[in-house]
């Protein structure tokens, strides 16, 4: 049965929060149609205006909310004015109403999922930058802040923006298989998609950079060939300090201990390894800095709860 898909929308919305899960629920349908199967989802974008402008100052046509969403599909992009507690009434009225077999909440539109009583007792994600406020705002949910996207059925709620294109990847995989779902992630040339469990935060780009210029040098060094052994020591005494001065300066710029900025940084290199590699584990845990495969295995399962095995898998692009 082609499912019916309500995406809403209200000015100063993020355009893609709107378009980045429209753009792979309708990549699903073309999949389908080009293997001479009917579509599975029937897009609509509703909304406060007939004509509704992003922050951005992209301009969307949509048609009236019309009855609150009594099933289907129900996507609720976020924006600059989402996390508001004054702003967007009549839509967080029309939310309170709606009782959708499924709801997608992308970025800070959760909170306008939270004022309608759409979360409560969920587990949920929402962009990095909101997400104390909107644990603190609302106690009756709970905040992973760390995640990509949070599946707490029949809730899903993302992280920031393009964590959008990876909850919609996800609900895809869930209703037509994970095969359709790389297809999809292929021809928006994405890296791969995502899992949920992943932090909002990956990859070395995404790491606080330092701004002094000898804690930027270290953090270089340390991305440059992250299975050194790299001891604190002897970074301290290139640049002439105390290891516990280093320490404390690096954390300062960083927001990290040596330590933890390694793991972290291990962790991505191993992931891209797994992933875009035929490299054996034992080969991946040595280049990514972990030893050996078996603490590459602990690592894995301490932080995403999976095997590398199990990881590559799922997410390989090869």
């Amino acid at each position: 049965m082609v499912e019916r898909v309500t995406v809403v929308s209200f000015p100063g919305m993020q355009s893609l929060d709107v378009t980045g899960p429209w753009e792979v629920l309708a990549g699903a349908n073309r999949h389908r149609a080009a293997h001479g199967e009917r579509p599975a989802y029937d897009l609509r974008l509703a909304g406060t205006q007939g004509a509704v402008a992003s922050e951005s100052g992209l301009v969307m046509v949509a048609d009236a909310l019309g009855k609150p969403v009594r099933s289907g599909t129900l996507v609720v992009p976020g924006g600059g004015t989402a996390a508001a507690e004054d702003e967007h009434a009549d839509l967080v009225a029309w939310l309170r109403e709606c009782r959708p077999s499924r709801l997608l909440s992308i970025c800070s539109g959760a909170f306008l999922c939270a004022r309608a009583g759409l979360l409560t007792g969920r587990r949920v994600a929402t962009h990095w930058s909101l997400s104390r406020d909107l644990g603190r705002r609302f106690r009756d949910l709970t905040v992973d802040h760390d995640a990509l996207y949070v599946h707490d059925d029949p809730v899903w709620t993302s992280g920031g923006v393009t964590a959008g294109i990876d909850l919609a990847l996800a609900v895809v995989a869930a209703d037509q298989g994970a095969r359709v779902a790389q297809e999809i992630a292929r021809w928006l040339v994405m890296f791969l998609h995502r899992p949920g469990h992943q932090a909002q935060f990956s990859g070395p780009v995404w790491l606080e950079r330092a701004t002094e210029k000898r804690m930027a040098a270290v953090q270089r060094a340390l991305d440059a060939d992250p299975a050194a052994t790299h001891r604190v020591d002897d970074l301290a005494a290139r640049f002439a300090m105390s290891p516990r001065h280093f320490q404390r300066l690096f954390a300062r710029e960083t927001g990290l201990t040596v330590g933890r900025y390694l793991t972290e940084l291990r962790l991505e290199t191993a992931k891209r390894l797994l992933v875009q590699s035929d490299l054996g584990l034992d080969a991946v845990a040595t280049r990514a800095g972990f030893g050996s495969a078996e603490s590459l295995r602990r690592v894995f399962g301490e932080r995403l709860g999976s095997t590398p095995g199990a990881f590559r898998e799922r997410f390989s692009t090869r």
